[in-house]
């Protein structure tokens, strides 16, 4: 690491150069192909996709995704002869789109509420809708809503629409959170503004860079719409955190007299190895959804995991070059002089990590070590009370009625709540596969007697494939698509299959898009536990080979996941009980979304590592360097209280900013429940809880058993000149001296 560092300090033009024009190739490459966002939620094995399978050997024209036009007369009623003309006119112009199959007019089908003022027609597209390119499914709102605006009301719904309607996204929540963190930094360092702009300019290059490859990686996996949002709230947090643990402890080897290269050498090699391992901690954990098997989350692992590495990468290498042209112009006014009118440290001057820590973090350090166990337990139960109502999380997947408000599958929701209730913006599928000939009779029965099933509002008649071979009819729930009640309908209808289909050939399967998001929970939420123990497992060995301890990577593991389900919890209490609808503003209380705690764990596992990491390493360093165990937590503590908890504001900020100005709930949700975690992790668990617990272990800490010692790899993550404790006994503790 001192190496590289030494060589990007002297080459600083040269890797200056290399970084832009990376920024400018890639994103030109990305702006010329353009990004093809999808959000496909299914599995090859569930009732749904063998619905959907069946549709699509045997409806040729009607296997692609079936959109809404819902119609609502301005005044009068569908059935004055001027409106029925213009939503016939309207709906044979959609007709003739080249991507539309079919059109199914409301008053072909009779869905026309009882008061004659709402109609739904149906749109046939020609493929799924992850498989829709955006500009046709725009160009079906600009046909369809070009109709008289004075006669009618025209609102759009479906997935393929609201795919289409919410590509990309804004980029006032990135400004928002970038200022907020150059804010903290200006304070962090002393109001120096040249060494707080410097962290956010290393992480706004990698973030350039990364959320460019996000949309050309688009077109190789199945990528949803927020990944690249997504991305940017992981890493200008993660970017920053990296840049100012770097920065920090470049302006503490200053103070204690180096040169700027010396001082940016000392800092790769010291907190550079900490942003190494802690930023592979966070792509392991990413990547670490792989092991669910789900191609929707490979597009969003792997593009976070990109930006995350470009980070990493750009605190390592561009950092440095940048360092380099600012030499001690980092440091204030006032701090410049104070450090001319020292020693160097090279005749004598006390080192940079020796003037690390504040006079409240020392307090503060002696204080839990001093009420460590009170402390541990208090800080505790804090966490406890927090993750409680995680016990109680519903999963499911957001329906139309959770759009920004006057988007047009927000509007068409509410127009098809108002006019048939809200199970008619879920409809279900059901599929039966006719191989004999009295499976077609059988199937009408058994649908025929849906309709007096609880909960159903309405069964459309059946239709017959061309072969003969697949019925089709449409069930409408009398709930919303969310609630439970269609969950238990849905759980009822597949119930009574056996019975219905007993001493036939006859398949029959349930699907549509609700169906599918219900099975696509089902199956995610039972793969989460194998998903944990993976991630868990990966970084407890990681951090093991790093820290040549048991106590401190298992300490770790157990702290992180105490951090994520208070964050679940928050979550479920804000959106799921829907304590922060006036705040947010979003439409309505439900179910959280069924990826979320897979992508939050994966996200704040390796986030909280980087805490941890960036606290035990300086823990670690002066532990191999005076075998004092107390002497070392509470250096550790006090040298990296104040960059950790302004780290940790920076992120609070930034996943906050994103929270009250984004109005996608998912990125409200993620938002949330990052800025809570980072809450209790950086100034509750690292600040009292691991601190205290390390005090009660005592020297356990570092323990580790010599045979597996031998068997994991080792990682230094100080700096080459510090040696263990005991490996060479003529090394006396050094408290004041440069290591």
């Amino acid at each position: 690491m001192a190496a590289l560092a030494r060589w990007c300090f002297r080459r600083r033009a040269l890797v200056l150069v290399a970084w832009l024009v990376a920024l400018v190739v890639v994103g030109g490459i990305a702006h010329s192909v353009g990004s093809t966002y999808t959000n496909n939620f299914s599995f090859p094995s569930t009732d749904s996709s063998k619905a959907l399978d069946v549709v699509k050997a045997n409806f040729p024209s009607q296997s692609g995704d079936s959109e809404q036009i819902v119609v609502q007369a301005r005044s009068g009623t569908l059935r004055a002869p001027a409106v029925e003309a213009a939503i016939g006119t309207m709906l044979g112009k959609v007709a003739r789109l080249p991507f539309v199959t079919t059109v199914t007019s409301p008053y072909l089908t009779g869905l026309v509420s009882r008061d004659g003022t709402i109609g739904l027609a149906t749109v046939q597209l020609d493929a799924q809708a992850q498989n829709v390119p955006t500009s046709e499914v725009q160009r079906l709102i600009e046909v369809a809503q070009r109709s008289d605006p004075g006669l009618l009301d025209v609102q759009l719904g479906g997935a393929a629409i609201q795919s289409g309607e919410n590509q990309g996204g804004g980029s006032s929540d990135f400004l928002v959170g970038a200022l907020l963190a150059l804010l903290v930094l200006w304070f962090a360092f002393r109001r120096s503004l040249l060494a707080a702009v410097l962290p956010l300019l290393s992480a706004v290059v990698a973030i350039g860079i990364g959320t460019s490859l996000i949309g050309i990686l688009s077109h190789a996996f199945s990528v949803p719409q927020f990944a690249t949002q997504l991305a940017e709230l992981i890493s200008l947090g993660v970017g920053v955190d990296y840049a100012l643990f770097i920065v920090s402890r470049h302006r503490r080897e200053l103070l204690g007299g180096r040169s700027p290269e010396d001082a940016a050498v000392r800092a790769l090699d010291t907190s550079g190895r900490a942003v190494f391992v802690a930023g592979l901690t966070v792509c392991i954990a990413l990547l670490g959804m792989f092991a669910l098997g789900l191609t929707f989350l490979y597009g969003v692992s792997l593009g976070a995991a990109f930006v995350v590495v470009l980070t990493m990468l750009s605190s390592l290498t561009l950092l440095p070059a940048m360092l380099g042209f600012f030499g001690d112009r980092v440091l204030g006014r006032r701090d410049r002089r104070a450090r001319r009118a020292e020693p160097s440290a090279a005749t004598g001057g006390r080192s940079g990590a020796d003037r690390g820590a504040s006079p409240f973090w020392t307090w503060w350090a002696t204080v839990v070590e001093r009420r460590s166990a009170v402390l541990g337990l208090a800080s505790l139960a804090v966490v406890v009370v927090v993750a409680l109502p995680f016990f109680g999380i519903r999963l499911g997947l957001a329906d139309s009625g959770e759009d920004p408000s006057g988007s047009t599958t927000r509007l068409a929701y509410d127009l098809l709540a108002k006019g048939f209730g809200p199970g008619f913006n879920g409809p279900l599928q059901v599929v039966g596969k006719i191989t004999a000939p009295g499976d077609l009779a059988r199937f009408e029965s058994f649908v025929g007697g849906l309709s007096h099933e609880p909960g159903v509002a309405r069964v459309l008649a059946t239709r017959t494939s061309p072969n003969g071979r697949a019925a089709v009819s449409v069930v409408y729930p009398a709930y919303s698509p969310q609630a439970p009640q269609t969950d238990a309908l849905v759980n009822r209808i597949r119930s009574e299959v056996p019975a219905a289909t007993a001493g036939s050939s006859l398949a029959i399967h349930v699907g549509g898009e609700t169906a599918g998001g219900i099975d696509f929970s089902s199956v995610l939420a039972a793969k989460i536990p194998l998903f944990v123990v993976v991630i868990v497992v990966l970084a407890f060995v990681l951090l093991a080979a790093v820290f040549r301890s048991l106590l401190v990577p298992l300490m770790a593991s157990v702290m992180n996941v105490l951090s994520i389900g208070a964050a679940l919890g928050a979550i479920t209490a804000a959106f799921q009980y829907g304590w922060l609808r006036p705040v947010l503003g979003f439409a309505k209380a439900g179910p959280i979304e069924v990826y979320l705690p897979v992508m939050m764990f994966a996200v704040l596992f390796g986030l909280s590592m980087d805490y941890e990491v960036f606290l035990v390493s300086r823990m670690h360093e002066e532990w191999v360097t005076s075998g004092d165990n107390a002497r070392a937590v509470r250096r550790g503590q006090s040298e990296t209280g104040r960059v950790i908890t302004a780290a940790g504001l920076i992120m609070i900020l930034v996943f906050l900013s994103f929270s009250l100005i984004n109005n996608a709930l998912v990125i409200q949700e993620f938002g949330v429940g990052f800025a809570v975690a980072i809450v209790i992790d950086a100034f509750l668990v690292r600040t009292v809880l691991v601190p205290a617990l390390m005090h009660v272990l005592g020297t356990r800490n570092w323990w580790l058993p010599s045979w597996l010692d031998r068997t994991l790899p080792t990682l230094r993550i100080e700096a080459g000149d510090l040696v263990e404790p005991g490996r060479e006994p003529e090394v006396a503790p050094v408290p004041t001296a440069a290591p």
